[in-house]
């Protein structure tokens, strides 16, 4: 049997060789590394499929996130992002990155983002819908590190104690820093790869005051009734869908049927105080939106609303675009469809 395999092997080998080689060149040639990213129009993503309420029921249309499709610059991307309207290409060299960080350093970062628009959207929904919500738990994680040391923080470290003190809020931390002389070195005890570890940080001249050249973010569990689940795939991540989670969570706690049969996509970051933020690559977003067939999308109001105008003017969008600047006012335009 296994004769018959190899002679068969040999002769396809022998017959169609001269294919072979050329496609292995091709794909060599094509998946070539070079400096730039290529920034698309991406899609939409149901927030029904993100979002679990206890009790709730979906609504009869839906709201939906927008994302950005960027590919890594090689030889075929940079050919596409030439030859298909909607393709934008961007040398690496003009997106400021940290040399020392490395590709799962800016997932966990984006992750962070993530995890706060999260916190925030069922912070703000919760109350507004008048439904109980209090905080359960605290983690501050390091999410950059301004320039490594050999035995010191790591973006992901999730810190634990300063100088043997135990961190429970980040002014501890802080204010500990401001205790020692720049050039110190400082014991923090943080939780890495799920074990704890006692690394140092060094005291820094910051611009106020002194720092550890790290930047910190501090996440929150919550405890809520009803209780709600949020669902997210490790390689999402970002902060710019705060608005329409929030809205979508708000949904499910009240009766009121936000969506009135409709597809509504919509992009935006949300702050506690329910204003909305403005965000990157609002043409890609809204380009999707026009691809999945959508009704209406919602945008940050300013330069964001004004460059989707213009987008939708350009490749004459059949599309309906609303400028949002908060949450009660997205709310509001929502219900008086």
């Amino acid at each position: 049997m296994l004769n018959k395999v190899y002679l068969r092997v040999k002769k396809i080998m022998k017959d169609y060789y001269k294919t072979i080689i050329f496609l292995i060149i091709c794909y060599f040639v094509f998946t070539y590394p070079l400096p730039y990213y290529i920034y698309a129009g991406g899609g939409t993503i149901n927030i029904n499929d993100r979002v679990i309420v206890d009790g709730s029921s979906n609504s009869s249309g839906s709201l939906n996130f927008a994302y950005v499709k960027e590919l890594e610059g090689n030889v075929a991307s940079f050919i596409l992002g030439n030859i298909i309207p909607g393709y934008d290409i961007e040398k690496q060299e003009n997106i400021e990155l940290n040399e020392d960080e490395t590709s799962e350093d800016i997932m966990f970062r984006n992750r962070i983002y993530l995890e706060n628009a999260n916190q925030t959207a069922i912070m703000l929904a919760f109350s507004k819908a008048s439904k109980e919500v209090s905080i359960s738990g605290k983690h501050f994680y390091i999410i950059y590190v301004e320039e490594k040391e050999e035995s010191g923080l790591r973006v992901g470290d999730e810190l634990v104690k300063i100088n043997g003190k135990t961190i429970e809020n980040i002014e501890d931390y802080t204010n500990e820093i401001q205790n020692h002389e720049v050039g110190d070195k400082i014991n923090v005890t943080v939780i890495r790869e799920d074990k704890e570890r006692n690394v140092t940080a060094t005291v820094k001249e910051g611009k106020d005051y002194k720092v550890t050249g790290v930047s910190v973010s501090t996440i929150y569990e919550y405890k809520t009734d009803p209780k709600v689940k949020l669902s997210f795939k490790d390689s999402e991540g970002g902060p710019s869908g705060g608005l329409m989670l929030t809205l979508a969570i708000y949904d499910k706690l009240t009766d009121e049927d936000l969506t009135n049969g409709l597809k509504i996509v919509g992009t935006g970051t949300i702050n506690s105080d329910g204003t909305v933020g403005e965000i990157g690559g609002v043409k890609y977003k809204l380009n999707g939106a026009v691809k999945a067939d959508a009704d209406l999308f919602l945008v940050p109001k300013g330069d964001n609303y004004k460059e989707a105008l213009k987008e939708k003017e350009k490749n004459d969008y059949d599309i309906e675009i609303k400028a949002i600047g908060t949450f009660d006012e997205a709310v509001e335009y929502l219900e008086n469809l």
